[in-house]
């Protein structure tokens, strides 16, 4: 399951995805790779040598404010169970291969790395306010896990749309709503999780992503 699941998708993010995903595949290779699942201790050891991260083994969903302290102690959660032939294209719950294919590789980017850390963190100091919990879960949604960024056109970075072979095409594809990135908009926006999206917002760089963490760090003040 994980080797069909892994040749499909890196074929067909060849020429959809944004090129600091792809570069972090490849500078993974030999701890994420088809022809075995990983191993949570090697991509650990393989993270001490760059941004630090380790992933934290979870059952599945967990909840909001235990989500939010691991990140804010560079742990990214990890389920570890595959989903079956049947599931190949939906799933209700997010498996291993959402995960650590969809998630991890981007954690090794200095510059997106910093911006889920600080995500975390910012998280965990307002845990108690419902109202801007849903604008940081809206933030989360329309950016780390259904972003898009313009590299000479769109191009995926979101966990949901790399991890996902239908959504990878579909979001790309020109009759599909795409708008400029605006985090007013993205904390007012909402959004359904049973379905592929109708609207995706497309950053300009991951420097804009992480601005935008820091302008809402300042604003809760």
């Amino acid at each position: 399951m994980w080797k069909t699941l892994f040749e499909r998708q890196i074929l067909n993010l060849k020429d959809k995805s944004c090129k600091e995903y792809l570069q972090a595949l490849k500078d993974m290779m030999e701890v994420l790779y088809s022809e075995r699942i990983a191993e949570f201790s090697q991509l650990d050891s393989w993270f001490s040598t760059c941004t630090g991260w380790r992933i934290q083994c979870v059952p599945g969903l967990i909840p909001v404010d235990d989500f939010f302290e691991l990140l804010a102690e560079k742990k990214f959660c990890s389920s570890t169970w595959l989903r079956s032939m049947n599931e190949l294209d939906y799933l209700e719950e997010p498996d291993m291969f959402h995960d650590v294919f969809g998630h991890i590789p981007l954690l090794s980017n200095n510059v997106f790395s910093k911006f889920i850390h600080e995500f975390g963190k910012l998280g965990k100091l307002n845990i108690k306010n419902e109202e801007r919990l849903i604008e940081l879960q809206r933030l989360y949604w329309f950016t780390i896990e259904f972003g898009l960024i313009d590299q000479d056109g769109p191009k995926v970075y979101g966990a949901g749309i790399a991890s996902s072979f239908g959504e990878a095409i579909s979001s790309l594809e020109k009759n599909t709503v795409r708008v400029q990135f605006d985090l007013d908009e993205v904390l007012n926006t909402s959004f359904e999780t049973d379905k592929i999206q109708e609207k995706y917002f497309v950053i300009e760089s991951f420097d804009q992503l992480y601005e935008s963490i820091l302008i809402l760090k300042e604003r809760w003040k």
